[in-house]
Formats: structure tokens, C-alpha cells, sequence
């Protein structure tokens, strides 16, 4: 059998009895560093060009960024070109700092510094992979061997960084492939690159810890970062950074669980563009915390148009469930899921602490519309009927009616196989119990009532060469004087089962809705009609759902 496990062994876990970690809680958001423009950048089948660098470093200002890796100018001119035309044009606000990537070499390192020339503020980002199999399999060095590798790249940067003394410079130092580096030469090799920049003497500094390949769940990746902080040292004066990849689907939980463990700074991308199954999404995790009552400090309201330049610049296509972005996660097809959400949003009041089923957030905190909340297809119960046309038309339906309704619109689904939309909603309604026969609209009517007695006077327009009609009677109501008055001119026998008025809001033509159900001759039929008053709404719903029952009665005689 090719699909053999016994080709693999598992990761093998810290033994760390005392972790601290997990009693913590998230309480400020770290510092962000977006990577899009580089490590992002680097896994496109085709590279942005430098128009559309700028249309993302532009948005990722806007979000918020304050650091921003920027690209690899040493190994692409198009990222040189990029780095230099930020500066000269004067495109790096206040506040903001660029980033770039170099190997540990020393002519990478001053080709980078020569591309930054002119920064106000800016991180060098230099690194060297560490892990033991890239040791023994791809450099043939030993341990000693490959943590000079990363000596003699700090000395080059602080070198190079003294020929450029109008930056504020930060330096930061990744061993690549930390998850596959042995966690005690890890923090060997980090200690000695800090005995080389001295942060405690001012230097800046940043220790990102990068799972370039994630290879373990993230509560063992926390052990590491803990671990990391609890036995390096200098730790007092330098950020410790994190960079996850999502090759185990946890990039975002152990990034999570790494700033638990004492991280200060998460790397990123937006959507989690990057190398084989991407990098950390910034806005999952951003919007965690914000859904935590936790300001991220980066905006994401304007979610839309993010993701279009995203999918622009990147040529992805983002996955329509993908978390708080995608087309569906504010959607629900649910019949009982519809329904929570509906009574949920009826009790919200703007400034209320929001507590809505199956809505981890207000979808309008990033511009997404209610709209777009409750959609309909087979899947659907009354609830989400309902919603749609509370939302839509300000149609609100009796319990009975709900019920019976949602079995026309689930019908309907099933015949077609997809999504119904408000429009044809309203449209089955319409055709079910709002339409008018030939015949049998209402003209007018004259109540006058005498003690408990009224006495209606019902007009009703004939159909073209007919004359008007004039339904007289007398009882209880109106609607009950009209139901006296259809049951002696048809010969039939009609009792009222349910009877429900509701008076529409503002944003429809009409002033109110009525809905009746009744018993004719032994069939339920049930209308509902719209007027401007609750008076002729009632009258109106009676001729429609008698209407019905009459016209077939009379094709039966004619037959």
C-alpha cells in the first residue's frame, strides 16, 4: 500500500510540567508585522508587480499596520525597485516601519541596507536555517558551524547599519525552521546573536521565532515559545516574534496559543496567502480578538474591499466560508439556525453587548449587510422565511400562516435545487395569497353598527361588461357581516379558523396586512391581502380566499 504511515514518526513533545501558558488569557493585542509583500509575495505563481505592491501597501497603511515587510530587495530587483520607489516618493507615513529579508550573507545584507537608504525607521530581518535536518542534509555543517553562520550575519548587520546613521534601526533575527531546530541550540544560537547587537545596551531588537514548517499542534509549539523565553538570554530587552505557516491547519491556534506563551509580536498575511498552505491569516486572528472584546487595533470594516484588493493583487480567490471574510459565514440556511437569529436580532439594541445565535459577530462591524444574514433553499424552516420578509417588505406573518407558508417556499427550493431570494419569496406570497381574482376586489364598503350589530355594505368590482356588486349584510364585525353575506349568495357554509392584522412599517406601500384562514365547505384556504387601512385589508383577505373556492365551484357547474 503507497499511503503507508510507518514512513513518519511523531513530534516528539517538550517535557515542561510546569507551563504557564494555559491559565493565560489574551487580554492586548500584540504587535502585528504584515508579510504579504514578501512571504506572501514570494508563493505566487506570478509575483506582484510593483503597481500592485503599492495598491497593497496602501491598504495594509489604511488597515493599520505600523510593520511591514516589505520584500527581499537583495534577491529581486523588482523588490529593490519597490523598497526604493516607498522611500523616494515619500509613500512610508508616520508611524509605519518597513521590514526586509536577508540570508546571512554580506552581500545580500548590503545590498539590503543600500535599498533602505533614506528609511526613517526600519528592520533588518536577517536569518539562517537552524533545524537539524537542513544541517545534516542540505548545509553538512555541524552545530558550531551553522550558529557562526548566524554570528557573522548580526556582525554584517550591525556593521552595515553604523554606514547608515539617519535610520532608527531595528535589528531582528529568525532561525529559520525553529520548529525543527532542537529547542536548546535554538536558544544557543539566539543568545549568541544578541551578544553580537547587545540589546540591552539600546539596540532594538526582534527574536522571531518562525514555524516555517508547522510540524506539531500548537499547544507543543507554546511549550517551545515558553521555553524559548524562560531560558534565553537578554530576554528582557528584545520582542519576541512569531511566524507561523499553516501546514497542520493551526497556524492561527498556534499563534494564538504563542502569545499565551509570552510572544509579543505575530507575523502574518492577509487571508493567509503564503508558501505550500500559507502563512497566519492576520485577519482570523485580528478578528478573534476582537470578537473577545479585544481592540486588534487594525481595521477591518471595509472587509469588502479589502478582500477584492487582496484577490486583485494576489490572483487567489478567497474561500467563500473563509473565517469573517467569506461570502457565507454571516449566512444561514438553517431552518432553526434562521429562526435564533431572527428572535436575536428582534431583542438587539444598537449598544447592547451582542449576544446573537450563530453570529460569533455584528456582521455590520465589517460592512457586511443584514441582509445577507438569513438566505433561503431546501434547507430552510418558517424563520428564515419569515426573516426575509420582515426584512425585505415589512411583512410580518401570523405563526400559522409562517408555517404554512415555509412549506410553498420549501417546495419551491426543492423543485429548483438552490437559493431563493427575497424576490421570489415575495413573489410566492403574492401569487399564494396576496393576488386578486377577476371579479372580487374590493370598491368600498359602509359599516354602520347598531347596539352589537353591524351592517356592512361591501362593493365589489366586477370584471370588464360586469356590473358592480353589492354584498349586504349584517353581524358581529365586518369581517363577520361579509363572511354572512358570501356564505347566502354562494350557498355555502364558511366559519373564520384564524384572523390576524398587523400594521406595516414605513418602508412599504401599504398601511396594513391582513391574514385569515377559513373553513368552506369542509376546505382550508387561507388569503392575506394589503390596503391602507385594516379595515379594507380584512374585507380584501375574505373576497380572496372565498374568491378561490367560488371560481372552482362555478368551472364545476359549468363543467
Amino acid at each position: 500500500m503507497a499511503f503507508d504511515h510507518r514512513k513518519y514518526r511523531p513530534y516528539a513533545p517538550i517535557a515542561k510540567p510546569a507551563r504557564r501558558w494555559p491559565d493565560q488569557v489574551i487580554s492586548r493585542t500584540p504587535d502585528w508585522c504584515a508579510v504579504d509583500l514578501r512571504d506572501g509575495n514570494q508563493a505566487l505563481v506570478k509575483p506582484m508587480s510593483v503597481a500592485q505592491k503599492k495598491k497593497l501597501f496602501q491598504l495594509l497603511v489604511e488597515v493599520g499596520f505600523k510593520e511591514i515587510e516589505v520584500g527581499f530587495p537583495a534577491a529581486s530587483q523588482t523588490d529593490f525597485d519597490f523598497v526604493r520607489a516607498l522611500i523616494e516618493e515619500n509613500r512610508i507615513p508616520d508611524g509605519v516601519t518597513v521590514q526586509v529579508l536577508t540570508q546571512a550573507r554580506e552581500d545580500l545584507i548590503a545590498r539590503s541596507f543600500e535599498s533602505l537608504k533614506g528609511a526613517k525607521s526600519a528592520v533588518m530581518h536577517v536569518y539562517n536555517s537552524t533545524s537539524t535536518v537542513q544541517r545534516q542534509q542540505v548545509f553538512g555543517l555541524d552545530r558550531d558551524g551553522i550558529k557562526q553562520i548566524a554570528i557573522r550575519g548580526a556582525e554584517w548587520v550591525r556593521h552595515y547599519a553604523q554606514q547608515y546613521p539617519d535610520t532608527d534601526w531595528t535589528f531582528q533575527y529568525s532561525p529559520e525552521s525553529f520548529t525543527g531546530t532542537e529547542i536548546d541550540y535554538a536558544v544557543e544560537v539566539i543568545d549568541a546573536v544578541n551578544n553580537v547587537w547587545q540589546p540591552q545596551g539600546g539596540q532594538k531588537v526582534v527574536i522571531n521565532l518562525p514555524a516555517t514548517v508547522e510540524m506539531s499542534t500548537p499547544n507543543v509549539f507554546a511549550d517551545m515559545v515558553e521555553t524559548v523565553i524562560d531560558t534565553m538570554q537578554q530576554r528582557q530587552y528584545v520582542r519576541i516574534s512569531l511566524h507561523t505557516h499553516n501546514d497542520r491547519g493551526c497556524a492561527v491556534a498556534a499563534a494564538e496559543l504563542g502569545v499565551m506563551a509570552g510572544a509579543d509580536r505575530i507575523e502574518g498575511t492577509l487571508l493567509g496567502n503564503g508558501e505550500r498552505t500559507g502563512n497566519m491569516d492576520l485577519i482570523t486572528m485580528a478578528m478573534n480578538l476582537y470578537s473577545q472584546g479585544v481592540d486588534p487595533q487594525l481595521d477591518f470594516s471595509r472587509m469588502k474591499d479589502i478582500v477584492e484588493v487582496v484577490q486583485e493583487v494576489t490572483d487567489i480567490r478567497m474561500h467563500p466560508r473563509h473565517p469573517y471574510a467569506g461570502e457565507f459565514v454571516y449566512a444561514a440556511f438553517s431552518g432553526s439556525h434562521q429562526d435564533a437569529i431572527r428572535k436575536c436580532l428582534a431583542r438587539y439594541d444598537e449598544g447592547d453587548i451582542w449576544q446573537v445565535a450563530y453570529l460569533p459577530i455584528d456582521p455590520a462591524d465589517v460592512g457586511r449587510r443584514y441582509e445577507e444574514v438569513v438566505r433561503i433553499n431546501s434547507q430552510s424552516g418558517k424563520g428564515g422565511v419569515v426573516h426575509v420578509l420582515e426584512r425585505d417588505y415589512g411583512i410580518t406573518l401570523p405563526r400559522w400562516l409562517q408555517v404554512e407558508f415555509s412549506k410553498i417556499v420549501q417546495g419551491e427550493a426543492e423543485s429548483d435545487g438552490g437559493e431563493i431570494n427575497g424576490a421570489r419569496i415575495h413573489q410566492l406570497f403574492n401569487q399564494h395569497y396576496l393576488s386578486i381574482r377577476d371579479g372580487w376586489k374590493l370598491q368600498g364598503y359602509d359599516l354602520h353598527r347598531s347596539d352589537d350589530v353591524v351592517e356592512a355594505r361591501v362593493s365589489v368590482a366586477g370584471s370588464s361588461g360586469m356590473p358592480l356588486r353589492v354584498l349586504v349584510a349584517k353581524g358581529s364585525g365586518a369581517v363577520s357581516a361579509l363572511v354572512n353575506s358570501l356564505a347566502l349568495e354562494l350557498g355555502v357554509a364558511i366559519r373564520v379558523e384564524s384572523f390576524d392584522e398587523f400594521s406595516l412599517g414605513d418602508n412599504t406601500a401599504s398601511n396594513a396586512l391582513a391574514c385569515v384562514r377559513m373553513q368552506i365547505d369542509g376546505n382550508m384556504v387561507s388569503a392575506a391581502a394589503l390596503a391602507d387601512d385594516t379595515t379594507s385589508a380584512a374585507l380584501q383577505a375574505v373576497l380572496n380566499a372565498v374568491s378561490g373556492i367560488a371560481e372552482a365551484r362555478s368551472t364545476r357547474l359549468a363543467g
